[in-house]
């Protein structure tokens, strides 16, 4: 397995004159610094998050910050656009060729943004949409109740089967029948299992919704070519560029030429104002590392390695939801083994290894003890581990979990974590060059 990018210097990981920024704020500095101390010091299998490509932190820290660019490309509300529409325009058909999409808007700052911006395009307030509930494996801005999406309109979630531990299709085409929403969404934040795009099409055909895509989590295992699209499927597709994509933090949408109008009035004016033009720089430069034969072997070693890791845990007693995954992630079930995922997730920081703790579907436990943990494999695979790292991380996942402790001194997590530094040194993060 060989690396997808590669690494120069720590110049370019720290900023494009990190110099400068010692002499004018040395405590900002030193987070930079201590930060990169962190990813390359333990193992990051937080599934939500990637290690960007030295390209796209170098458009993140460009001038195009300077630009106020209201507005889309050639339709500006500010002068002096003539360069941010050229990167725009990029970015824009960079978009559509990568997931074979008739628009896309690469303007939303987040996931979040583009979701909200669904609700803008299809939803008065009241209105109903069914999507699946957050402690079953959805997402805040699919009608949690602390959410914009729970407050403004009237939310029907679905949840899983209790037996299979997937997505309850049988209830989602009950749920869809008996309240007529007109928006349904498929997708969310802990689901490890390919989701039947084709089911969902021909549901929200039957009942007259929209069918909306929320693909932040999986899109860039869609762009490798490595799991079925939704695109051909959906009216629109949300989806965040930092998670297997592996680009900037932000958000986009892709969607079909008949909503395109509606979706753009609903990015800008109606949910924000000037975009960022340095981030949309950046996703212009992922979307190219996306296109390429590399990133789509990536992919399919994400997905080889998320289920080794599945396996290997299975096999040492720590439990994978629905059995194991297809894509980037597991939802571990710690309940056989008498653990919390609050505790797990501490004693697994103390020994060098970043996961978080993760509701299962019918949780006995609170959101913020939990019984379950989320791990993925997008960071320690552009690291270059395949999966013989794999079965070796799970080994040191469970013990962590099982014999170690919160407190980093505790004999057991100092051994895991003498373990986690050898093996992230041999595959480092961000490598020198």
């Amino acid at each position: 397995m060989t690396r997808e990018f590669p690494m120069p210097s720590d110049q370019t990981f720290y900023g494009s004159d990190f110099e400068a920024l010692q002499g004018v704020d040395p405590d900002v500095a030193e987070v930079l610094l201590t930060e990169l101390d962190r990813i390359r010091g333990g193992l990051q299998l937080i599934a939500s998050e990637n290690i960007s490509s030295p390209a796209v932190l170098t458009a993140l820290g460009s001038t195009l910050s300077n630009k106020y660019a209201e507005g889309y490309p050639g339709r500006r509300y500010y002068g002096g656009c003539s360069e941010v529409d050229k990167v725009e325009t990029l970015a824009i058909e960079r978009a559509k060729d990568l997931f074979g999409a008739e628009h896309a808007n690469v303007q939303p700052h987040s996931g979040a943004s583009a979701n909200q911006a669904v609700y803008g395009a299809f939803l008065k307030p009241g209105d109903t949409f069914l999507a699946m509930s957050l402690p079953m494996g959805g997402h805040l801005t699919h009608g949690s109740k602390v959410s914009f999406s729970g407050k403004w309109f009237n939310a029907i979630g679905y949840g899983v089967d209790k037996q299979t531990e997937d997505i309850d299709y049988d209830q989602v085409a009950e749920l869809a029948r008996e309240h007529r929403p007109k928006l349904i969404c498929a997708g969310g934040s802990a689901i490890p299992r390919l989701i039947d795009f084709e089911f969902f099409r021909n549901l929200a055909d039957e009942v007259g919704a929209i069918f909306w895509v929320d693909a932040a989590h999986f899109i860039g295992l869609v762009a490798g070519k490595a799991i079925p699209s939704p695109v051909p499927h959906a009216d629109v597709v949300t989806f965040t560029t930092h998670k297997v994509l592996r680009g900037p933090r932000s958000g986009a949408l892709v969607c079909t030429a008949e909503h395109a109008a509606a979706l753009d009035k609903a990015v800008f004016p109606m949910m924000q104002g000037g975009p960022q033009m340095h981030t949309i720089a950046a996703k212009a430069v992922n979307f190219k590392e996306a296109a390429t034969a590399e990133f789509a072997r990536y992919a399919a070693d994400v997905i080889a390695n998320s289920k080794q890791l599945a396996a290997s845990l299975l096999e040492l007693g720590v439990r994978p939801t629905t059995g194991g995954t297809d894509t980037h992630l597991s939802l571990l079930d710690l309940q056989g083994i008498g653990v919390t995922g609050r505790d797990a997730e501490a004693r697994a920081d103390a020994a060098g290894i970043v996961l978080n703790k993760n509701a299962i579907p019918f949780d006995p436990q609170k959101p913020n003890v939990a019984s379950g943990i989320r791990v993925g494999t997008p960071s320690v695979t552009t690291q270059g581990m395949g999966v013989e790292q794999m079965r070796q991380i799970a080994a040191l996942i469970a013990r962590a979990v099982t014999e170690g402790d919160a407190d980093p001194d505790h004999p057991v997590s100092k051994e895991v974590r003498a373990q986690v530094t050898d093996l992230v040194t041999r595959f480092p993060a961000y490598p020198r060059g």
